[in-house]
């Protein structure tokens, strides 16, 4: 019997999923969280077959979670499940480990068939994503800046260019503003920007490329 959790601060979410799932795998045993917190408790308590997981959980600091899974356990099968855009994520979080990435607007088979190949342990590459990765090796597309980040530093990086202000993103990763301060004092020198506008520009140009070769 199939064991997955789901993890996403939006009700109806965990619902849809967890409706779909029981559509393909009726016997599956579903639990859901709300938080980082609750799913860390539930984790700690039972053995997953597959975790879905949205990256935008308020309070919920994905990368040291997903971090933190990575190394508590290595053989987790672990979907990302995420309105975020695949061109600048994608390759990041499968660089950091997770099965497959697949956004919130994929069409309910393809979420099916993902769900079925992350569960096997297999990796699931989107068509989307999979066009891209195809597309810069056929364009051999020159050094992405971007991929001089740590993936904390990237991860600020693109909610700077959505808009997102220092005190923001500090309180939606639970970090103090000093610390995100320091992380867009390093993100703007490694990038040779001066402010978001140029910053934004760069993301547009590179496509952020989900930054394949993501610094530790």
């Amino acid at each position: 019997m199939a064991k997955i959790l789901i993890i996403d601060d939006h009700s109806i979410i965990r619902v849809g999923i967890a409706f779909l799932i029981r559509q393909e795998i009726p016997s599956a045993a579903i639990d859901e969280a709300k938080s980082g917190e609750i799913a860390v408790a539930l984790l700690k308590k039972n053995t997953y077959d597959l975790v879905i997981l949205d990256v935008n959980i308020p309070g919920t600091d994905t990368i040291d979670f997903i971090s933190y899974l990575s190394t508590a356990i290595p053989h987790l099968n672990i979907l990302i499940f995420t309105m975020n855009p695949e061109e600048w994520y994608g390759r990041r979080f499968l660089k950091m480990g997770v099965k497959g990435f697949l956004n919130k607007e994929s069409p309910e088979e393809e979420i099916k068939k993902a769900i079925w190949t992350v569960l096997k342990g297999n990796r699931y590459i989107s068509p989307a994503l999979a066009q891209i990765i195809s597309m810069d090796a056929l364009e051999k597309k020159k050094e992405n800046p971007f991929d001089e980040l740590s993936n904390r530093e990237f991860d600020v990086a693109m909610r700077l260019t959505r808009g997102d202000s220092v005190s923001v993103i500090a309180e939606s990763l639970n970090l103090h503003a000093s610390t995100v301060g320091t992380h867009k004092a390093h993100i703007f020198e490694k990038l040779g920007v001066q402010n978001i506008i140029q910053l934004a520009d760069l993301a547009r140009l590179y496509d952020a490329n989900a930054s394949s070769g993501a610094k530790s």
